[in-house]
């Protein structure tokens, strides 16, 4: 069954889903190197790891897990290589790329390095979010929330529903002492745009290739 399945999505895919993955852990880790705010998500969940004394790849874990029963529950069409590969994998690539970039880098302190790291994580995150969806193997579990969501009240928007739930995840990054700053604003704002362009001129046209 599980040859099937990756017989059906093609090699081609999953290698594009894994890459993506790989770019958007290093986006991530770079957002977080700024000092300047990571995305809700990301952020909420390393104040939470931090809070709770856990290493972020296995509360990550955690948290995905416990999002994971709603996306099964109500949006199992979402599921597949890729929600696992993000579920359980994002958490170690980002760790491994934060501790290489503190190694090489040491810590942003000059503004124009935490501006310059800010942006470089925008496009960073972006070519990664793009190669990672574009394929279509799979949602993790907490992008699949706003699809699941945008389903069950499709007379709201899709952008509502994730800008709801990114505030929710920006919320609880703040009480729990986390970063809210330019990293946070670019990523709600910015990212978008940035995916679009990375899905239409480039994911796209590797996905269309035939597989390998």
């Amino acid at each position: 069954m599980l040859i099937d399945y990756f017989k059906k999505v093609g090699l081609r895919r999953i290698l594009i889903m894994l890459a993506g993955n790989v770019f958007l852990g290093i986006g991530i880790a770079v957002f977080k190197f700024s000092g300047m705010g990571n995305d809700p998500f990301s952020g909420m969940v390393m104040a939470l790891s931090e809070t709770v004394h856990m290493e972020y790849p296995v509360f990550l874990m955690i948290v995905n897990v416990l999002i994971f029963i709603i996306e099964f529950a109500f949006g199992r069409h979402f599921i597949g290589a890729g929600t696992l590969v993000n579920a359980f994998l994002l958490g170690y690539v980002v760790d491994f790329f934060c501790k290489l970039i503190q190694s090489q880098l040491g810590e942003a302190e000059l503004l124009w390095q935490r501006i310059l790291a800010v942006c470089i994580g925008v496009i960073v995150t972006s070519f990664g979010v793009a190669l990672y969806q574009t394929p279509d193997v799979g949602i993790a579990p907490y992008d699949s929330v706003s699809l699941i969501m945008t389903e069950r009240w499709p007379k709201i928007p899709y952008f509502f529903h994730r800008m709801s739930n990114d505030v929710i995840a920006a919320l609880i990054c703040y009480m729990a002492g986390g970063i809210i700053g330019l990293g946070t604003l670019l990523t709600a704002f910015c990212l978008g745009p940035f995916v679009h362009f990375f899905t239409e001129h480039f994911a796209k046209k590797l996905v269309g290739m035939k597989n390998l």
